[in-house]
């Protein structure tokens, strides 16, 4: 799944995201320590990793993660 950074708090390391279906997807703080990250800005396009039953357990940036 691809979609653009809606929210990032830089405290919590937890955001939002908007799918390109246009449905919001709140990822944790463990999906975006796994990218190996260290920001994520609103409007940033990212790809997710998610479980079978929909947890999401990854925030990736196309061609860097």
């Amino acid at each position: 799944m691809q979609g653009t950074i809606a929210t990032f708090d830089t405290q919590t390391s937890t955001g939002t995201l908007l799918l390109d279906d246009g449905s919001e997807l709140t990822f944790p703080a463990a999906a975006f320590h796994a990218s190996g990250l260290r920001l994520l800005r609103p409007g940033q396009r990212v790809g997710v990793e998610a479980t079978p039953d929909g947890e999401i357990t990854r925030v990736r940036v196309p061609g860097i993660s």
